[in-house]
């Protein structure tokens, strides 16, 4: 591809990793999390100060019930903001190499790692069972099956699938890296 002199220099693409090995692709993949742990704190922050101020208002009149409920809310408020937060640490990385696709998947539970002969593998992005599910993009071979990009959205699930194929190539086939 010529690169035109109006034009900027092209962004290195995702997969051209600084430290990869010549002949190898590597892809990671990780949710979005617009809230870094200060911002979640703030967040809760700006969001319990109301609520006690009011709940302790209403305590006041008397109406002693509102302020456990206060209470009860800002705990599954913080529970929820943790939640997300916990899940924004899962991580994958897809490795295409010559011989093998290598994918790895870290989570809470630890890191899951698959590998399947690049030659034999075949990029399937599932349709989605019913209207407001989400599609599925599987690597197979074989007989065993590997989902990628459970966290991505609908769009990046469709372009992930896209460049997965064309490093991976279909069944009997392997493209050039």
């Amino acid at each position: 591809m010529n690169a035109r002199a109006d034009l900027p220099p092209p962004r290195p693409t995702p997969d051209a990793k600084p430290g990869a090995r010549p002949g190898e692709r590597v892809l990671e993949l990780m949710p979005h999390r617009s809230l870094t742990p200060k911002t979640a704190r703030i967040f809760i922050a700006s969001v319990a100060a109301p609520t006690v101020v009011v709940a302790l208002m209403f305590t006041a009149q008397g109406f002693w019930p509102v302020l456990p409920f206060a209470g009860l809310e800002i705990g599954l408020l913080t529970w929820a903001v943790r939640a997300s937060m916990r899940s924004g640490l899962e991580r994958e990385t897809i490795t295409v190499t010559q011989d093998s696709v290598i994918i790895r998947h870290w989570d809470r539970r630890g890191v899951q790692s698959s590998v399947f002969p690049r030659h034999w593998s075949r990029v399937t992005l599932h349709a989605p069972p019913a209207a407001l599910h989400p599609s599925r993009l599987v690597l197979e071979s074989r007989g065993r099956a590997c989902e990628v990009g459970r966290f991505l959205t609908e769009d990046e699930r469709r372009s992930l699938a896209v460049r997965l194929k064309q490093l991976v190539g279909n069944m009997n086939e392997t493209p050039a890296l």
